[in-house]
């Protein structure tokens, strides 16, 4: 099969688009999916759009976007709204758990009382709305007011009858006193009341023209209040309810916004978005491209600035309609990273392992020359694609394999065409869901050979040469389901291949020839003394070492093969558990933790993913060098799934639940020789306090530091193929102004190479 993607391509131009590049050693970037607004501000030429996972302020006058979120200063992911106090120019950030950031001219205060409190039991803000300096949040229990001066909330209101807790989806402020759209109906009380926190001076509106139960919207507008319940419309002004409007699209919300009442619908996953008189007549209708899942839409001056959950960020004006959002992967990575052949891609869409897949969609994302492209293939029709989980980049022409827990496996190529490989080909189906082809694990041989994970196929594993001839083999082993994911090929040439299911972990050596099938090898890794010795039979991740050992991650542990020459032998290889030492305790490295990823850095150090946060280890197992978690770094969540390392730049990409980071790290990949040596920041700038980096340097080099005369001012070894330096002298005192020798030797000396440093201290 063959065709041309749609393709959705999220790289947006220097005009509106703020591409992040390569953040500085031991700084941070974040890879947020910006594609699904959902709320939206405005002061004076500034928009600033909430993402359920992130922040960002437009600027109408250049179209500049500035990125929020914890790597800039927020508390942390997983928005549910955002408001604006339009006197002190308060943004409001509300999540999730009830937390709420006050961002005012790039300083940000936290305000956690209310995801603290054990007396609020459900913390969903669902509005923040804000009247003459009061900042108001309408929430599951109750309506919390915030006080910005002090960063606290000021009060707490139980509004319901009897003083129980309604849920409050909405307020406004009409005729001086306050409503609110709750579970109960509408209710209203004085705005100037000595204590609304009394649920006495609240009311609920009864009257013949309104029914009874939930109201979701209130606002107001030229002399009207108006009401949603589910679809309709109703209007008060201030004498007589009455029916306002009404159709049968579903109503995802409504605001006021420019004397308009704005209704954001949807209808048989098609959106729209109509503008209404304060009478309740059409004034005019929006459907676009761009309009799939309109949840909030801003009317300034004559043009519409819209949020929509699956489109974005976007303007529709009389010259047309544009997209603004901001480079990103398209959803939340779930799937594998893969940093390789100068371009890292990631799959989105896609819960990782999902073996009943739920009917998700996925793209491929490439990260390529500092901004992101985002690729889905048809979603209708025979050459639909669903969950995918894998990918591998074929070195020789830069395409893109990415394997799918449904539709098969995917091969994109450079030119945008591809072919995907599903039933009546070479890929097998799922023998207890026939009608899926599961491809759960891809990896290059050093042949360029590409090894196929077929989930649930009678022959499991798949080799598919560069000509396109294709062997199978079955493995030998009761696996649960036939269950295979990930693939490692190890320094022999031996296949490593991840059984899922609690099934272990698969070695494979096809012998002299691989189309000779009667010199085939397996061995079958399970947990125990005399079965391969690993920690647990529940094999998550893997990962072969610049030593060429087999790193394996458990349920309960890490173990190390280092005896891979003898998988086969009668030395019987097992698995090694390694100890390492930690706050003065010594035991079994991540024992009591889930390690779902594995990868190796430049100069052989050892990145753990667990669910518990990001760890960094020794080269040989035997020291934590960082532990990363939630409360101590920018990371969105602790549950990090995946990892992937640029070997160029030493940039560690890391998939958690709450979104993918990357980390820009002191090691890169080495070479024998150094090659293309760069040292940046040359010339050091004044005030300077962030790291110097020396790369390109040959393999964990040694690097001397000296004045012009030779006199030493400090040494270092590189990691792999990149020392840092911190721009001091080995007794820690800061150097002067100057010019410096940069000096690189093997441990040969037979590499030897010298560059220049100019340090300018003030």
């Amino acid at each position: 099969m063959r065709g041309f993607f749609v393709f959705m391509t999220l790289l947006l131009t220097h005009l509106f688009c703020n591409a992040q590049g390569l953040p500085p050693i031991g700084e941070w970037r974040e890879h947020l999916p910006y594609q699904q607004a959902i709320a939206l501000e405005s002061s004076d030429n500034k928009i600033w759009v909430a993402t359920p996972f992130s922040l960002y302020q437009f600027n109408t006058s250049d179209n500049s976007i500035e990125r929020f979120s914890k790597v800039s200063g927020l508390s942390q992911t997983g928005i549910r709204t955002i408001g604006q106090d339009q006197e002190s120019g308060n943004i409001i950030v509300a999540y999730n758990d009830g937390n709420i950031d006050l961002i005012n001219d790039g300083d940000i205060e936290n305000i956690p009382d209310i995801a603290n409190s054990a007396l609020v039991s459900d913390k969903q803000i669902n509005q923040v709305f804000a009247f003459n300096g009061t900042i108001y949040l309408a929430g599951n229990e109750s309506v919390f007011v915030v006080n910005t001066v002090n960063h606290e909330i000021r009060d707490t209101y139980i509004i319901g009858q009897g003083g129980v807790k309604s849920k409050v989806f909405s307020l406004t402020v009409f005729n001086n006193k306050l409503y609110a759209a709750t579970s109960e109906g509408i209710r209203t009380a004085q705005l100037n009341s000595t204590n609304l926190a009394d649920f006495r001076n609240w009311q609920t509106i009864t009257d013949i023209n309104i029914p009874a139960g939930a109201f979701e919207f209130v606002a107001g507008v030229q002399g009207k209040l108006i009401a949603s319940q589910q679809n309709r419309l109703y209007s008060f002004d201030g004498n007589t309810w009455s029916a306002f409007y009404n159709d049968d699209w579903q109503l995802n919300s409504m605001q006021q916004s420019n004397e308009q009442i704005i209704l954001n619908q949807t209808r048989n996953n098609v959106g729209r978005i109509l503008i209404l008189s304060n009478s309740g007549i059409v004034m005019n209708t929006i459907q676009n491209a761009l309009v799939a899942d309109p949840f909030e839409t801003l009317a300034l001056n004559n043009d519409y600035w819209i949020a929509d959950r699956k489109k974005g960020f976007s303007k529709i004006s009389a010259s047309g309609a544009t997209s603004y959002n901001p480079s990103s992967p398209s959803d939340l990575v779930y799937g594998a990273i893969v940093s390789e052949a100068g371009k890292t891609t990631v799959v989105s869409g896609s819960p990782v392992l999902n073996w009943n897949p739920q009917g998700y969609t996925g793209a491929l994302n490439i990260l390529n020359g500092g901004g992101w492209q985002s690729i889905a293939a048809p979603l209708n029709g025979v050459d639909s694609i669903r969950d995918l989980v894998s990918v591998a980049t074929d070195k020789s022409d830069q395409s893109t394999w990415a394997g799918s827990l449904g539709s098969g496996l995917l091969h994109y190529k450079t030119d945008g065409t591809w072919d995907l490989f599903t039933g009546s080909s070479f890929i097998g189906s799922t023998y207890f869901a026939p009608d899926q082809y599961r491809v759960s694990g891809l990896q290059f041989d050093n042949e360029n050979n590409l090894w196929i994970s077929n989930y649930g196929a009678d022959q499991n594993l798949i080799m598919r040469k560069q000509t396109g001839e294709v062997l199978k083999f079955r493995i030998p082993f009761p696996l649960a389901e036939n269950a295979v994911s990930q693939i490692v090929i190890d320094d022999l040439n031996q296949k490593w291949v991840v059984s899922p299911k609690g099934n272990g972990l698969v070695c494979f050596n096809h012998g002299s020839s691989v189309e000779n099938n009667s010199d085939d090898q397996w061995k079958w890794y399970r947990s125990g003394a005399g079965n391969g010795n690993l920690p647990h039979n529940n094999v998550l991740s893997i990962a072969k070492d610049k030593d060429g050992f087999i790193w394996v991650g458990t349920e309960r542990g890490v173990a190390i093969i280092r005896c891979i020459q003898d998988v086969f032998s009668a030395n019987n290889c097992e698995a090694f558990l390694p100890v390492v030492q930690f706050d003065n305790f010594a035991g079994y490295l991540f024992s009591n933790e889930q390690v779902q990823a594995i990868a190796i850095d430049g100069a052989n150090r050892k990145w753990i993913g667990t669910r518990n946060g990001l760890w960094l280890i020794s080269a040989d197992g035997e020291k934590i060098i960082y532990r990363f978690s939630d409360n101590n770094s920018p990371l969105p969540a602790n549950d990090v799934r995946q990892l992937s390392i640029d070997p160029k730049s030493g940039e560690v990409f890391i998939g958690t639940s709450g979104g993918l980071i990357s980390f820009r790290s002191t090691a890169t990949e080495g070479t024998e020789k150094s090659n293309e040596l760069l040292v940046f920041p040359n010339p050091v700038p004044p005030g300077y306090t962030g790291t110097i980096a020396i790369r390109g340097v040959a393999n964990n080099a040694i690097v001397k530091i000296t004045e012009l005369n030779g006199n030493l001012v400090y040494q270092m070894r590189a990691l792999g193929g990149q020392a840092v330096w911190n721009g001091k002298d080995y007794r820690g005192r800061q150097i002067s102004s100057g010019v410096y020798l940069v000096l690189i030797s093997d441990d040969q000396r037979q590499d030897q190479v010298a560059a220049k440093i100019i340090y300018i201290k003030k």
